[in-house]
């Protein structure tokens, strides 16, 4: 039997000719990723080995990007111990305020995780480089401690779940409203610690912001990573982004798949997914009159240049609905720097939105944009969970950025189509 393709990258770092699903290995880690919230607690384990150094100064970034800037004394103090953590190791990618974005857009936009890359990060959605056909994924604090001091993290290898992707995505269908319409489908469980492999001709048809999207929530099916094949999409992306040498992984045609889904992005319609889970699904006709009060879009999952781009199409010469909190935030600086050169800030700003600094803030109910008791909110973040941006009696609904933009609008969940787009 052959192998999948995350199976040929691990066999790879780990000197194996060959692994299957089940088994216990060693890797060689490419990068180790920290953030504001995990790096600290792994700085402190790292304490407690012998070594205190870390294995290679340019294969540890650390960006401080969850409560950032500060929104308090405790967020100040844990981006103080990574800033001289960082210095004392001298850390090549250590990015601060000014430099820094959301470390999930950041990172391929530094060219620091190219295709055949192994990654690990203290952050559940590191899954999101599997676009680049690496395999990334998220760990807890202290496996990153232990990455940090070797560069070699253990893992179960995963087994695999293909998605044959086929056809063409209807207008306003991103690669939100596909992976929620697979999570949906498969439930937030249905890929519990195994590989989700995109493939298919579906995919030429996706962006490489698409295909960040679809591989950053693979988390949310519970997978292990998610992970697309290398096409010219992607080596463009790279040339574009990295000097970093890239190797390019197939899976065999005799590889085992767990389960096969055939999915045709011609049928997705905009998908929202309701509170609490993102399993919980409806397409936008299913909807029905839901009253909103806050809309954010931004984010590692939707934060992107496309993102952007696609709400400013639905809100140029429109207005906020009264009383619509709407927040938007651009993943990093030079996002943020070539929306404001195309004039997308210059459309959020007269439609009625606020324009934040790049920062995880929102999404996780850490600063900006927290809700009160009873307040819904549609975000083109990635978890809906009780209490995720706040009060546990509020409500996140998730949605791509055409529908969260609409939405702002309306005042109510609702498509571009309800404004005539």
């Amino acid at each position: 039997m052959g192998m999948t393709m995350t199976q040929k990258i691990l066999a790879a770092h780990t000197g194996l000719d060959k692994v299957s699903a089940g088994q216990l290995i060693e890797v060689d880690l490419d990068l180790v990723l920290g953030n504001d919230v995990t790096a600290p607690v792994a700085i402190k384990e790292m304490e407690k080995f012998k070594s205190k150094q870390v294995f290679d100064k340019d294969k540890i970034a650390l960006v401080p990007d969850h409560f950032t800037p500060n929104k308090d004394i405790k967020s100040a103090q844990n981006c103080q111990c990574m800033r001289e953590f960082a210095m004392d190791n001298d850390i090549t990618n250590y990015f601060e305020i000014g430099e820094m974005g959301i470390e999930h857009a950041l990172l391929p936009e530094k060219g620091l995780v190219v295709a055949g890359d192994v990654v690990i990060g203290a952050d559940s959605h590191t899954c999101t480089y599997g676009a680049l056909g690496a395999f990334s994924t998220g760990v807890g604090s202290t496996d990153m401690a232990a990455g940090m001091a070797t560069g070699k993290a253990w893992f179960k290898v995963p087994s695999a779940i293909k998605f044959v992707l086929k056809g063409k995505p209807s207008k306003w269908v991103s690669g939100k409203d596909i992976i929620l319409h697979i999570i949906g489908m498969i439930g937030v469980d249905g890929a519990r610690y195994q590989s989700m492999e995109f493939v298919g001709e579906g995919i030429k048809n996706l962006t490489m912001d698409d295909r960040f999207t679809i591989a950053n929530m693979a988390i949310e099916a519970g997978a292990k990573n998610g992970i697309f094949p290398v096409d010219d999409i992607t080596i463009q992306y790279m040339k574009d982004h990295s000097t970093k040498p890239y190797t390019i992984y197939e899976a065999d045609e005799d590889a085992d798949y767990d389960k096969v889904y055939e999915i045709d992005l011609s049928a997705i319609k905009p998908t929202v997914a309701f509170p609490h889970l993102p399993e919980n699904t409806h397409t936008i006709d299913q909807v029905g009159d839901i009253k909103i009060d806050q809309v954010v879009i931004g984010s590692c999952t939707n934060g992107r240049l496309d993102d952007l781009r696609i709400a400013a199409k639905v809100l140029k010469d429109r207005k906020v609905a009264k009383g619509i909190r709407t927040i938007i935030f651009p993943a990093t600086q030079k996002i943020y720097l070539q929306a404001l050169e195309e004039g997308l800030i210059s459309t959020f700003i007269k439609a009625g939105a606020v324009v934040s600094t790049p920062t995880c803030g929102p999404c996780l109910g850490g600063h900006m944009g927290v809700l009160a008791a009873g307040e819904r909110a549609v975000a083109t973040t990635n978890r809906n969970f009780v209490g995720r941006m706040g009060h546990v009696e509020s409500e996140v609904y998730l949605a791509s950025p055409a529908v969260a933009a609409a939405s702002a609008v309306t005042g109510k969940i609702s498509g571009p189509e309800e404004l005539g787009l």
